[in-house]
């Protein structure tokens, strides 16, 4: 017992140094490199990226890949879209203030630069496996495109071994925990139903859970955000002071009132950056593995649908909670976490609790389809194809032993590697930012002279 506890101190050093400020300054000073060294792509071609995500969804002719753009982004958002949306957002305006909301968008807005630097370099550097599917991410690019395979490597071990917590344990935990509250249903219970679930998903290899997530996702997505709009809605004589009073505080330290404390504008910067980059992933290396598998000729192409990862998660559904924490007045009743979102939601809605703790459930297990999927496809770099089945069936086994076990340790040490993926992941897009600016500049430039040649021959026909 000693041991663990010495463990579990010494883990959560290596933690509050993963997630500490160094590291949450070289995440988000990345995005803002890449903004730069972009030009602001992810402003500027927003409205063309969520066209190709929502609308458009497929290319034409025959593309190498397993899964569509749409099944890509939803199997990414399956992962980014979670309890973060809903405990996170409330945990950053408790501690920050509402403050802290800005910062979350700002963490967003270069996350999306990002993300999209992320996922170009995973479809430019995927490869075929022995199985016929692709499989692409940070210890692709690293290895192939950075030549760096060491660094590659040490992504993939901590990737494999960080999704057995943050995407698996911890999930089943908060949903067992959350069902329970609501509906006096035993952990257990939530545990052997959970099994079965995720089995009958993530056995089936990443198509399945393209085809899944491409339906599960949206529903929970428009669910939850349903709930939202109904507060906002009944509210909306307010929406304008909230946002006046997210920007103000962002700046001026927030006073203390109710339960709330107060805080300095450094402790609402800290906690805004700290849980929008928990909340969308921008910089950890995850999502571009799922983005690796979309059917594409172009990295561009998928690259600009992968960006609108962070816009959903972070500047749509995280602004949403925040709205409703804020509308209903109960911010600073001194709560925290997913209590506090649950508090308001019944605050402004009947049968707001349900909302809340339905949300927690497809938001957890939609984050175990798209987890099991990263570490899948972690261990087959380290040890090839046939290890693939093997992690399946520890990964839903454990599914269930999440749902009853105490994870404070599991917890620190799956926190602790899921930061630590970040800092191969950021060598790679820093070295190679060349390759990001030179594939999107020759995209857009081939763009711009099919366009023109198109123009002509219309012209010539008239």
């Amino acid at each position: 017992m000693e041991f663990l506890s010495s463990l579990d101190a010494i883990v959560g050093k290596i933690g509050a140094f993963a997630w500490g400020p160094p590291m949450l300054i070289l995440l988000v000073g990345t995005g803002c490199w890449l903004t730069f060294a972009l030009r602001g792509l992810q402003l500027r071609k927003l409205g063309h990226a969520l066209y190709l995500a929502l609308i458009k969804r497929k290319e034409e002719g025959d593309e190498p890949g397993d899964i569509t753009h749409f099944q890509a982004l939803m199997t990414a958002l399956s992962a980014t879209v979670g309890t973060g949306n809903i405990a996170g957002v409330a945990t950053a305006i408790a501690m920050g203030g509402p403050g802290a909301l800005f910062w979350m968008w700002v963490t967003g807005l270069v996350g999306m630069a990002t993300k999209y630097a992320e996922a170009v370099l995973a479809v430019k550097y995927r490869v075929i496996d022995e199985h016929g599917e692709m499989s692409g991410g940070p210890m692709y690019y690293l290895a192939n495109g950075l030549k760096m395979p060491w660094l590659g490597t040490i992504f993939a071990v901590f990737a494999s071994v960080a999704a057995f917590g943050i995407g698996n344990m911890v999930q089943s935990n908060s949903m067992a925990d959350a069902i329970e509250a609501t509906y006096a249903v035993p952990h257990w219970v939530t545990g052997v139903v959970l099994i079965g679930c995720t089995a009958a998903v993530v056995l089936g290899g990443i198509k399945k859970i393209g085809k899944v997530t491409g339906t599960l996702v949206p529903v929970m997505i428009i669910f939850y955000m349903g709930g939202a709009m109904y507060i906002i809605l009944a509210n909306i004589s307010g929406v304008p002071a909230a946002f006046a009073l997210i920007v103000e505080q962002a700046f001026n330290p927030t006073a203390a009132v109710g339960g709330f404390a107060g805080a300095g504008v450094m402790l609402a910067i800290r906690m805004g950056v700290a849980r929008g980059v928990f909340s969308n992933e921008s910089g950890l290396g995850s999502a571009p593995i799922a983005a690796a598998a979309a059917q594409t000729k172009s990295p561009i192409t998928q690259a600009l649908v992968s960006m609108t990862q962070t816009f959903i998660d972070t500047l749509i559904v995280c602004t949403m909670t925040g709205l409703v924490l804020i509308l209903t007045g109960v911010w600073s009743s001194g709560a925290n976490g997913a209590e506090l979102t649950t508090i308001a939601f019944s605050a402004g809605m009947p049968g707001g609790a349900h909302v809340v703790t339905i949300g927690l459930v497809l938001f957890a297990y939609s984050t175990i389809l798209g987890w099991c999927y990263y570490g899948e496809k972690s261990i087959e770099y380290l040890f090839g194809v046939k290890a693939v089945l093997p992690y399946r069936i520890a990964f839903v086994i454990f599914v269930g032993v999440g749902a009853v076990a105490k994870l404070s340790l599991v917890w620190n040490i799956s926190d602790t590697l899921n930061g630590l993926m970040a800092i191969p992941n950021l060598v790679g897009l820093l070295l190679l930012t060349p390759v990001v600016v030179s594939e999107t500049r020759k995209y857009f430039a081939d763009k711009s002279d099919n366009s023109a040649q198109d123009s002509a021959l219309s012209k010539e026909e008239q």
